[in-house]
C-alpha cells in the first residue's frame, strides 16, 4: 500500500469515526433534552394527560373559543414532542382528582369550574374577580398584594401555573386568563420557553403572571412576564379576625 492509498483510507476512517461520533454525541444531547421536558410535563413515552377545556363565554354550551382552540394545538404539539396521548374533555366532565396523570387546564374561573378547584385547593393565595358586571376590576387577579387588572385589547393578565398536589404525582399546568388570547398566549409562552422553566424550577410548582401587549394588534404573540408570584400564590391568605 503506498502513501497516497494510506492516507486514503486513513481519512475515510477518520471521516467514519468523526461522523459515528457526531452521531452519538447528538443522539445523546436529543434523548436527554426528550427526558427532561418528559419529566418536566409529567408525559414519559406513552403516558395519558388530560387537557381541560373551557368553555366559549356567551357561546353554546359545548363550543369553544377559538383561541382556545389554539392552545389546545399549541400544546398538543408538547404532547406529541414527548410520545404521550392526550384525551380531551370539557371542564364540567372532568370529575377526577389529579396525579395519575398530567393535566392541561385552559380557561379562567368564569369559564372553567375545573380552574376554580384548582386555585381553591392549589393556589390559595389567588384571587379572581369574577363579577359579571363592567367595572375596573372585573376579571382582575389578585395576588401578593397586586392586583392586574384587564383593560380590553390593551392590557390582559393570565396565570400560568406548574402545580403538584400534597402526595406529588403528575403535574396540573394551569393557564387561566382573562380572555381567551391571553389562554392561548399563556400556551406559546410554554412552549417557547418550558426549556428555560425546567432549568429555573424543575419539578417544583411555580406560578408566574404574564402580561399579553396590545391584543387588539398582536394577538397572543407579545408576551412578557410580569411577575414571578409562586410564594404568595402558594400561601393561604390571613384570615380576617
Amino acid at each position: 500500500m503506498n502513501d497516497d492509498v494510506r492516507n486514503i483510507v486513513l481519512g475515510v476512517i477518520a471521516t467514519a469515526v468523526s461522523g459515528g461520533f457526531g452521531w452519538f454525541a447528538r443522539t445523546y444531547l436529543w434523548r436527554r433534552t426528550l427526558r427532561r421536558k418528559q419529566a418536566f410535563f409529567g408525559l414519559p413515552a406513552g403516558a395519558e394527560c388530560l387537557f381541560v377545556v373551557n368553555r366559549q363565554m356567551g357561546g353554546k354550551e359545548s363550543s369553544v373559543h377559538r383561541n382556545d382552540a389554539f392552545a389546545l394545538l399549541e400544546i398538543s404539539a408538547l404532547i406529541k414532542d414527548c410520545g404521550a396521548n392526550v384525551q380531551i374533555v370539557t371542564h364540567d366532565e372532568a370529575r377526577q382528582g389529579f396525579g395519575d396523570r398530567a393535566e392541561f387546564c385552559v380557561g379562567g374561573p368564569t369559564s372553567n369550574t375545573r380552574t376554580v378547584a384548582h386555585l381553591a385547593s392549589m393556589l390559595p393565595g389567588v384571587r379572581v374577580n369574577v363579577d359579571t358586571q363592567e367595572h375596573e376590576d372585573r376579571g382582575a387577579i389578585q395576588v401578593g398584594g397586586e392586583s392586574y387588572r384587564w383593560a380590553k385589547g390593551r392590557v390582559e393578565y393570565v396565570l400560568l401555573a406548574r402545580l403538584t398536589g400534597a402526595q406529588g404525582g403528575r403535574p396540573v399546568f394551569l393557564l387561566s386568563g382573562q380572555t381567551a388570547v391571553s389562554n392561548q398566549a399563556a400556551a406559546r409562552y410554554l412552549a417557547r420557553h418550558h426549556e428555560r422553566l425546567a432549568r429555573t424550577y424543575g419539578k417544583d410548582p411555580f406560578c408566574l403572571v404574564l402580561k399579553v401587549v396590545n391584543s387588539d394588534a398582536y394577538g397572543p404573540d407579545v408576551t412578557e412576564l410580569a411577575a414571578d408570584v409562586t410564594r404568595a400564590a402558594l400561601t393561604p391568605e390571613p384570615v380576617a379576625v
